[in-house]
């Protein structure tokens, strides 16, 4: 029996029906949060192809990632908030907290983007980076439970 993967979106549903179609090519976001999932997991996934094909070309840099190089890994998405961004919009936006261990250090990315629909396309056009998220509770243990949702321990999940 194969194991399917939850999406790394957090959307809680298997990859290969959410955020895969889009990093394919065989689907195009509806909305702007299904873009910006799929753009999150473009991120994790490194599809840097995904990530510029989704990019506004009036600011879309040469390297969608600079840092990809700074040791970071992904490790979950919550969307906070949205406005318009629907089937019938032209523009959106969409809050975000994207959590990342960076070599060991837990930290988060905190951001307002804004997002436009060309051509039936939606767009990421650019976003607003607010204050980092100070963290409420104290460093995660090796021993204890993955703040990813996975039920493993941090050591054999993100941590490892």
């Amino acid at each position: 029996m194969t194991q399917t993967r939850d999406c790394p979106c957090g959307s809680g549903h298997p990859f290969t029906d959410c955020c895969a179609p889009y990093l394919c090519g065989v689907k195009i976001a509806a909305t702007a949060e299904i873009l910006m999932r799929s753009r999150y997991t473009a991120y994790v996934e490194h599809d840097d192809a995904y990530l510029l094909a989704s990019w506004d070309p009036q600011t879309c840099p040469d390297d969608p990632h600079p840092s990809a190089d700074d040791g970071s890994t992904w490790i979950g998405l919550k969307i906070l908030r949205t406005e318009a961004g629907g089937e019938n919009d032209d523009e959106g936006v969409v809050e975000f907290v994207a959590s990342c261990d960076v070599r060991g250090t837990p930290a988060q990315l905190h951001e307002i983007s804004q997002f436009r629909r060309s051509d039936g396309r939606w767009l990421y056009v650019d976003g607003d980076t607010q204050q980092p998220v100070r963290r409420s509770q104290p460093k995660i243990g090796r021993n204890e439970s993955c703040p990813c949702g996975s039920g493993k321990k941090y050591k054999r999940c993100c941590g490892g």
